[in-house]
This record gives C-alpha cells, structure tokens and sequence, in this order.
C-alpha cells in the first residue's frame, strides 16, 4: 500500500487544572501525563510523521521538549506553527480550552470533552453500565453524612452492607480517582471507617476535598484480574490491509499479577510489564472470555468513545467477570525514548494480539482523528 501522508501533529499534557465538579476535583498527576506525551510524540517522528514541538530540537530525555500545555495560549502556540491535528493526551472536561478549536483542517487525536466530564464519574458510569446489561460489582456511596444517594459513614453497619450486597473484604475507591490513587482493599467495618474518613479529609495544595465529598464503597472480586482496551469504529492497518470496522472492537484482554494488598499497583510504581501479559489465543476463545469482550464493547458504544478507551475486570469466586473501572483516557507510556524502555503500556500489550507494536498502535489512533466541527458533545 502507499504510504500515508501525516499532517503536522502536536501533542497536549495536562497543565489546565481539572474544575470541581459535583464537589469533588480530579487529582492532577505530577506532570501532567508530559512523559507519555513525549512517548509517543517521539515514537510518531520516529515513525516519519511531522511532530511539532515547543523546542526546535527537543532533547529525547527531557518530556516537556516534547509537549504542549493544554492551555488556551499552549494550544494557540501548537496552531501557529502549523499542527493540524492535536492529540489530547490530557484529561478533558466541559469548558476545557480544546472546545475553543473549532476549525475544519484540524482534528483530535482523544475524546469528546463533555464525555470525558461525564463518564470520569465512576459512579454515574458504573450505574449507566448496569443499565446496559454489563455486570458490575455490588457498590454504595459513602460520605461523613446520609444524602440521597450517600450512606453516612458513621451509620454504617455490616447489616446495613449485608443489605446492599457487599460483605468484607470490601473495596474503597474515589469517584474522580487516577488510577489506582486512593484505592484500598479493607477487611473489617473500623478499618472501611478509619479509611474512607481519612481520604475524605485529605486536602490538596489549594485546600480543597483531594478525593471530594463522597467515596465508593464496592464489592471485592477475588478472582483473575484482566484489562480490555476497546478501539473506536474506522478504518485500521492490520499487516500490510486495511481494514474498516463499523461498530467498537477489542483487543485481547492483559492479564494482571502480582497485586499489592489485591489491588493492581498504579504503573508508575510497578512497570506494567513486570505485572501483566496478554491472554492466549486460546483463552480468549473462552466463553466466559468473549461473554466479557461483547460486554466492554457495549461499555465503549454506551460512552460513544472516540479513542481507545480501557475497561478494568475481574472475576468472582465462581468466575464470572465483572467491569469494574472504565478508563476514558487509558495510559499511553511506551519505549523509545533513552531509560524508558520498561514502559509499555496495557493497551500496547493488547495491541500485539493483532501484530500491532507500540508505535503502531499510536498510527492507528492517529488514523482515527475526529474533527470538532463534526462530532457533538
């Protein structure tokens, strides 16, 4: 096939502090994700497309040669010089900068802002999941007192738990969270208290609720652990074809090991390689295997991804899976750059399952680029 011709990409972190929404903020990652956008800005030169950078000649060791801040001005900057296509590497919002790129010869590589606000909420997602026929994990809402749709933490009792389905050991988790930050298996009611009492009085550097006002509270799955990245309709390179898909598809699930106190450690503390690989051929012929991809691709067209999206499973004592975490904005960290050769990403495991190397899964993302003027909130 003839070889593709890139416009001028610019890659995006996160300099633009997410807003309280619904009284609980995001935690920002120290960063701003610059060193996944470095990744993958000098794995796409590498590839031979035109990457636009804020330094003439970025250094490879220094990630924020590489990126732009996703701030009005960040943004205008990347346009001056000539980036046609903008890949938001960032975490996204209503009202976030990006909305103001309105013009018909530039293009996303990312989600749709207003979706992003909306299914970052781990419990409205987790409702809306339900709803669809996906199985989740028994959860409540906590927080220091009853409201409509919160338990008061000092009302809790294990009958009151017994009531909704959950027994210890119990999972405890934000409902803005980052990957695994915050996130905590407990094994007795005090503990579930000391606990959650602690997140919820943990301030950020302005003062504010780092984890909000309000806490889940899930049903703890101790069985085999894997990660699903579903890819968003259009066409795809795979080998030397094209080939178009008109509905969502997944990648081979990653099975996870080796948990910290039965949670998967965040990849910045332990590198996803060392803890994860990509299921067989044969298990993923499994039934209980495809029941779980037909389910996580339902997950992706109910949030009408645009991007890759990562959905986080694990099973019960008798096997059966559930969706426990859906990530709208999944790890993009991968080799290339001098001392990061340990950090590919789940996704990128996955994508070997269709011949796909990392920088071939960032090329057919990059195929997958929406215009604003199209695609609605």
């Amino acid at each position: 096939m003839e070889p593709l011709v890139h416009p001028p990409v610019a890659l995006l972190y996160q300099a633009t502090p997410p807003p309280e929404i619904d009284g609980i903020r995001k935690p920002m990652k120290p960063g701003g994700y610059s060193d996944s956008g470095a990744d993958i800005a000098h794995a796409l030169r590498a590839a031979g497309v035109p990457v636009l950078t804020p330094r003439a000649h970025p250094d490879p060791t220094q990630a924020l040669d590489w990126v732009f801040p996703d701030t009005a001005e960040g943004i205008a900057e990347a346009l001056g010089q000539g980036a046609r296509v903008l890949w938001a590497n960032t975490v996204l919002f209503n009202g976030h900068p990006l909305e103001t790129v309105t013009h018909e010869d530039v293009r996303i590589v990312g989600q749709h802002p207003s979706r992003v606000d909306e299914y970052d909420d781990k419990w409205l997602t987790r409702q809306e999941l339900r709803e669809s026929g996906c199985p989740v994990p028994a959860a409540i809402q906590v927080a220091t007192g009853d409201g409509p749709e919160t338990l008061a933490l000092d009302a809790l009792t294990e009958a009151r738990l017994e009531e909704r389905g959950l027994r210890f050991p119990l999972v405890v988790k934000p409902i803005r969270g980052r990957g695994s930050e915050g996130v905590r298996a407990v094994h007795s009611l005090a503990e579930l208290k000391q606990y959650a009492t602690g997140l919820l009085a943990t301030r950020d550097a302005s003062g504010a609720p780092r984890y909000g006002q309000r806490l889940m509270v899930e049903q703890y799955l101790p069985g085999t652990e894997v990660t699903l990245t579903v890819m968003p309709p259009g066409p795809y390179l795979i080998g030397d074809s094209e080939r178009t898909y008109t509905q969502h598809w997944p990648l081979p699930a990653v099975r996870r090991f080796n948990h910290h106190d039965g949670i998967a450690p965040y990849n910045g503390v332990v590198a996803v390689v060392n803890n994860s690989v990509r299921i067989s051929d044969t298990e993923r012929l499994q039934p209980a295997m495809q029941r779980l991809e037909a389910w996580c691709t339902e997950a992706a067209r109910k949030v009408r991804a645009l991007a890759p999206i990562r959905i986080d499973c694990r099973a019960s004592e008798e096997g059966e899976f559930f969706l426990f975490d859906l990530n709208m904005k999944p790890n993009m960290t991968g080799p290339g750059r001098p001392g990061r050769e340990d950090q590919d990403n789940l996704s990128s495991l996955a994508a070997r399952g269709v011949g796909w190397s990392y920088p071939d899964l960032l090329l057919n993302m990059l195929r997958q680029a929406w215009s604003p003027c199209i695609k609605g909130g």
